[in-house]
């Protein structure tokens, strides 16, 4: 063999040599090991083993698990409501109430619920629902307060005052039944009549500024207006000349109404008109002085309207921080600080016994009040936005208000329930006059409309102003109407 081919050979041995040491060492190690454990000095357990790796991605997802649900647990949103919080555990079936929890508590309690159960299962209709039917209580819920010894004497007034003329209007009422049908049915086809042939008989710029108020004074030969300027002026029946401006007001006047006697049996020197503004002011006037004789304060916010009791006694007014007033104008008290809008009260009205008030606010309800007992004694629910204006019948039991929601409704008081409703304009219908056998209201549309009473059919569109009206009136012998709109006019309507 010869040195080359000696050479690969000799390094295979070495390879190999290096290999065998190697493994004897192996050998050597697993024997002194398999000596040691047969020894008893060490000891290997025949279970499973512990796997350090899969320990520690048990903990990271524990804890990545937790952090996710406190992320979710924050962006929860759970109702402040409590009753509404209640019913959420109920439907979840949890406790509403724990021992010595309170609403915050209970709040957190349901935040973890919702936190751990999902918010799939979260019913939000029925919650809404919940919402929504709670609001409804919180709307029509009244609050009473006490009263003074002077609001006691006042309702016992008004008892001894309206009880008789009650007696004596349903006593009329019983011998219009006896007349013929027949003869009942000619004279309504004739005032039907009369009211289609309505015509503008006059119209005058009353001021410089819009005019928000009208009306008659109770023997028709006055015809008293109210501007935005503050102003208020007298005008003739029906020539329409000034009379005379009263100044007072320094901001927008809502209203302007006249004692149900002056000019008939009031003299002319006592307090026979009152007015309210924007700024919260009420002044009362008399027909002889361009000044007010009387201021009423007290109230913190505007006055939107006012109207006089039909004893005259009394004066109510309606606010704009949710309450409206009964004052006591020979005691010069107020007397009757009643809540029990959600929102501002806007119109007012008196039954022609004066034993009831209605009062419409911009909560879209209307409320009758008995004024005897103190007592709301119907709840009037249907419009959908503002009600701006109510007006009793002279029948006594049925009234009509006018919304922002363009539609006028009449009700029954006798059946506590909405009659009917009139689509009567197509904008807001600022004011509406209920005479019996018929009806008049007036809108933002720019027009008057008289309706049929019974079947409120249209009997007459009154059409003529530029810009929406703001009011309407009609005189007490029933000859004449006034409109007041925000054009700075007013007209005057009478059959031809």
């Amino acid at each position: 063999m010869s040195d080359d081919e000696a050479t690969p050979v000799f390094k295979r041995q070495k390879i190999h040599y290096g290999t065998l040491e190697d493994r004897l060492r192996e050998e050597t190690s697993k024997g002194s090991f398999q000596a040691g454990t047969e020894a008893g000095n060490i000891s290997v357990s025949s279970g499973d083993t512990f796997d350090l790796e899969e320990h520690v991605s048990e903990q990271r997802l524990e804890l990545l698990a937790e952090f996710e649900r406190r992320k979710k647990l924050r962006q929860i949103t759970v109702s402040t409501d409590d009753a509404v919080v209640k019913a959420q555990l109920r439907q979840r079936g949890a406790p509403i109430c724990l021992f010595g929890e309170d609403k915050a508590d209970r709040r957190e309690r349901l935040r973890q619920l919702l936190a751990v159960a999902g918010d799939d299962d979260f019913s939000r209709h029925q919650i809404e629902e919940i919402a929504k039917e709670k609001k409804k209580e919180e709307d029509q819920k009244t609050w009473y307060h006490e009263g003074p010894d002077s609001l006691m004497k006042a309702r016992l007034w008004i008892a001894e005052y309206s009880l008789p003329r009650a007696e004596k209007r349903i006593q009329e009422s019983r011998l219009d039944k006896n007349i013929p049908e027949s003869k009942r049915n000619a004279k309504t086809q004739e005032l039907h009549r009369h009211l289609r042939s309505l015509t503008a008989i006059g119209s005058q710029i009353g001021d410089t500024r819009p005019i928000s108020y009208c009306q008659f004074s109770p023997n028709s030969q006055i015809l008293a207006t109210a501007s935005w300027s503050g102003l208020i002026k007298l005008w003739s029946v029906p020539d329409l000349k000034g009379i005379r401006t009263l100044r007072g007001h320094n901001h927008n006047i809502g209203a302007v109404v006249f004692h149900p006697k002056a000019t008939v049996s009031l003299d002319d020197q006592a307090c026979c008109m009152a007015s309210c503004a924007a700024d919260g002011s009420v002044k009362l006037w008399n027909l002889v002085s361009d000044e007010p004789v009387a201021n009423i304060e007290g109230h913190a916010a505007r006055v939107a309207r006012l109207a006089y009791h039909p004893s005259g006694r009394f004066l109510g007014t309606t606010c704009f921080d949710m309450s409206w007033r009964l004052w006591d104008l020979e005691a010069q008290d107020e007397i009757l600080h009643q809540e029990g809008h959600s929102r501002s009260v806007y119109s007012i009205g008196f039954q022609c016994d004066g034993s009831l008030c209605a009062t419409g606010g911009m909560d879209s309800f209307g409320r009758i009040w008995d004024l005897r007992t103190g007592r709301c004694i119907m709840f009037m629910e249907g419009h959908l936005k503002s009600v701006l204006d109510v007006s009793f019948s002279p029948n006594g039991y049925q009234l009509a208000t006018a919304s922002e929601d363009h539609s006028v409704k009449l009700w029954d008081l006798r059946q506590r329930k909405c009659l009917y409703t009139i689509p009567a304009h197509n904008n807001i219908v600022s004011g509406v006059k209920f005479q019996g056998d018929y009806l008049i209201s007036c809108s933002y549309d720019n027009t008057a409309k008289v309706w049929a009473h019974p079947g409120w059919s249209p009997l007459m569109t009154l059409a003529g102003h530029d810009s929406k009206i703001m009011s309407v009136d009609i005189s007490t012998n029933e000859q004449y109407i006034a409109t007041a709109s925000f054009d700075r006019t007013f007209k005057l309507w009478a059959s031809e």
